[in-house]
């Protein structure tokens, strides 16, 4: 049996006026999506437990079969693995963003991205950063894009941030750190905006008419998590194709073996073909593929509603569609599509509301057959909810035949 997940980082949505009402899902045209949820079994799972945020750290370890309440740590430690940074025990990794925040003493979170500044530019300002505010606990670690990281060696977490995703055109004043080494990480930022306010890489940026990453900001921390192997839970050999730091670290926690795509961005840009090529040349050693694409949640983020349909309908033609196509050829499959969390375009933010997923089996009677669309209303009427949702894993994995019989009867 070959097994793939399909994950569009969040697509799930809240009906929007000028869609008349309807999601950027239900507005996107998506036959293979469609198919999978007319044909195959459709539902709703809850991926977020209530009291943790709604983030894709949490959605997605729930995706993959853990309990967030019992694995997640931080986002911080989960990006370290996929730098291959190893944490000691007393050791703290942060999220670091490169943003750009407005002028004066209150200033507001204008983007979170620095306008998705480059990796390239990024390690440049890093370098720097080391220089000036680095030393022998705190050190400064080039990722992808706008999303970096900082360890804190023997450092202290009792601290509380704020995801900088979550106050776009917000003042940042009500959302400074709290806590115990609040201190620390706020004079950080503050550091970091007299380093980068008349930075080369700046400079060329507003010459350019782009946004400059005039500041860093510090969010996600914790140390490393206790995560038992997928590979040992189930028996089986999987990869993990992303190109989303954090996704590859939890892959790494997994046993998933990190699939490299070359032109995967982490943007609507991303080689959407590329990564279902890879994931079924991958399926020839491996049991299990995960296929994630960043694409949909960075235009929530952004507010677009064009470029979220665009991204889902990106996803179903060149990933879903190619993987249904070329995963015949193993006779014996599951194919899950899902979001891991809504990211509403009138919140531009996560939301911890339960989304959509369908699988579709090879075999006949692994499947509802009920019918219905792709979206957040058809998931609702067809009256299946995984909660929690780190079950589902299980069920895919172990008894989907056995699930979907007792749905029947």
């Amino acid at each position: 049996m070959k097994y793939v997940i399909i994950l569009g980082d969040g697509m799930a949505d809240y009906p929007i006026a000028e869609l008349d009402g309807r999601t950027p899902l239900d507005a996107a045209v998506t036959p293979f999506m469609d198919r999978m949820a007319s044909e195959g079994t459709l539902g709703l799972v809850d991926t977020i437990p209530q009291g943790l945020l709604p983030g894709s750290d949490v959605a997605n370890l729930s995706v993959l079969g853990y309990d967030p309440e019992k694995t997640y740590s931080g986002r911080g430690p989960l990006e370290a693995a996929s730098m291959g940074l190893v944490l000691g025990p007393d050791d703290v990794a942060f999220r670091c963003n490169l943003v750009t925040l407005g002028p004066g003493e209150d200033p507001v979170m204008v983007d979170f991205t620095s306008g998705h500044i480059s990796s390239a530019e990024s390690k440049e300002i890093l370098a720097d950063l080391n220089r000036e505010l680095g030393s022998e606990n705190i050190r400064f670690f080039p990722g992808v894009g706008y999303r970096n990281l900082m360890i804190w060696r023997s450092g202290r977490n009792a601290v509380k941030l704020t995801p900088p995703h979550d106050i776009t055109g917000r003042s940042v004043q009500g959302y400074l750190p709290e806590g115990e080494a609040a201190g620390k990480i706020l004079e950080l930022i503050q550091r970091s905006r007299q380093v980068l306010k008349s930075h080369p890489v700046n400079r060329r940026r507003v010459e350019s008419g782009l946004k400059p990453a005039n500041s860093i900001w510090l969010w996600g921390q914790g140390r490393a998590p206790n995560i038992v192997p997928l590979t040992d839970q189930y028996s089986i050999k999987g990869g993990m194709i992303s190109a989303v730091d954090l996704l590859n670290g939890i892959g790494i926690y997994a046993g998933l073996e990190i699939i490299p795509v070359e032109g995967a961005t982490g943007y609507t840009d991303t080689n959407y073909l590329g990564k279902a090529s890879k994931a079924l040349a991958a399926l020839k050693e491996l049991d299990f593929v995960f296929i994630h694409v960043e694409a949909p949640d960075e235009m929530g983020h952004e507010g677009s509603v064009a470029g979220k349909i665009r991204a889902i309908e990106d996803i179903d033609e060149k990933v879903l569609g190619t993987i249904l196509q070329g995963i015949r050829d193993f006779h014996d499959y599951r194919v899950m599509i899902l979001s891991d969390h809504p990211t509403p375009i009138s919140l531009r933010t996560h939301a911890a509301d339960p989304s959509p997923f369908a699988v579709f089996s090879s075999k006949k009677e692994e499947n509802l057959c009920q019918g219905l669309s792709f979206c957040e209303s058809s998931a609702q009427k067809s009256g299946l909810l995984i909660s929690p949702g780190y079950h589902l894993m299980e069920l895919f994995m172990r008894s989907w035949g056995a699930f979907v019989e007792k749905k029947h009867s």
